[in-house]
């Protein structure tokens, strides 16, 4: 089944649904920025779900290890531990290869191999 005709089925049963969508959206950018993450605007609801995703496993593994979010955070100068700061975005740099290096922080965190 194509996607896109699942969405317009589902737009047509529940006419909120786009708005729906897109204020999950809104939410979870803001959250993101607060995190510290750069957003182009561009990034489809998927994607962002995806980064926070990944952010929030990042997060995990920080405090798994011990660290603390407060002083670990991109805008900490300096960091207590430059590790425990989620990779910050490359400019140009697509929202999944950027998820990708954020899970790579965070399997690495995990398993302690740093």
């Amino acid at each position: 089944m194509n996607p896109d005709s699942f969405e317009e089925q589902q737009e047509a049963l529940d006419p909120h649904r786009r708005e729906e969508r897109d204020s999950a959206a809104v939410e979870i950018a803001g959250r993101l920025r607060q995190k510290g993450v750069l957003l182009t605007g561009r990034e489809s609801g998927a994607q962002l779900d995806d980064l926070l995703t990944a952010v929030d496993r990042f997060e995990a593994a920080v405090i798994g290890r011990g660290g603390d979010l407060l002083v670990n955070s991109p805008s900490s100068h300096p960091p207590e531990d430059p590790d425990f700061v989620i990779p910050q975005r490359v400019p140009g740099e697509d929202p999944e290869a950027y998820a990708a290096r954020i899970n790579s922080a965070a399997e690495r965190l995990e398993r302690a191999d740093f």
